[in-house]
């Protein structure tokens, strides 16, 4: 039942800043950093769906993301939120050449981001070093844990990370959107 809340208010959360965006996009449509948390709340929000419509709001993700990079094409963070929804777009995708095309965009957004935000692919690194270390320590006291991962641990691994990162773009988003109000002139 705890679970189920969880995702409830993860609903509600992306929800509102999906709304919250949505209305601040009609004040100031060349807001990248509203645009990139429009497209991250919709992403985040097509995990509820099911179908055409988790494929049609993941689309919409992407055209929002594309638009915040035709505003600042130097967003690192966005280029790294639209290579999670090319992700998640391609999981999506049943034939495999068209979905391969989406993880070749996404290769190509996390490529950009790296390449615009070193210390990011830095501090990825660091923790991808300390799990393997915890692994390392568990799997060498467990005789029979397996040597090798199943494919289908790679896709949740790859969707974890997804949902970290766009999650982790949504909320300095919204911590960016919520600063203290302006003096009174």
């Amino acid at each position: 039942m705890d679970l189920q809340q969880n995702d409830f208010d993860r609903l509600l959360f992306f929800e509102h800043a999906r709304k919250t965006a949505e209305a601040a996009y009609s004040s100031n449509p060349l807001d990248a950093d509203n645009l990139t948390r429009w497209g991250g709340a919709l992403l985040e929000l097509s995990s509820f769906q099911s179908g055409d419509d988790s494929i049609k709001m993941v689309k919409d993700a992407i055209s929002k993301l594309e638009a915040a990079l035709e505003v600042n094409p130097s967003k690192h963070d966005t280029l790294w939120c639209l290579g999670n929804a090319h992700t998640s777009h391609a999981f999506f995708t049943q034939d495999r050449e068209t979905a391969m095309g989406y993880f070749d965009k996404a290769t190509q957004c996390f490529q950009q981001a790296l390449e615009l935000a070193p210390e990011l692919h830095l501090e990825l690194q660091k923790q991808m070093a300390s799990q393997q270390a915890s692994q390392g320590t568990t799997s060498a006291s467990n005789v029979k844990a397996p040597k090798k991962k199943k494919s289908s641990d790679l896709k949740y691994d790859i969707l974890g990370w997804v949902i970290l990162a766009v999650g982790i773009v949504v909320w300095v988003g919204l911590a960016k959107s919520h600063g203290p109000p302006p003096p009174p002139r």
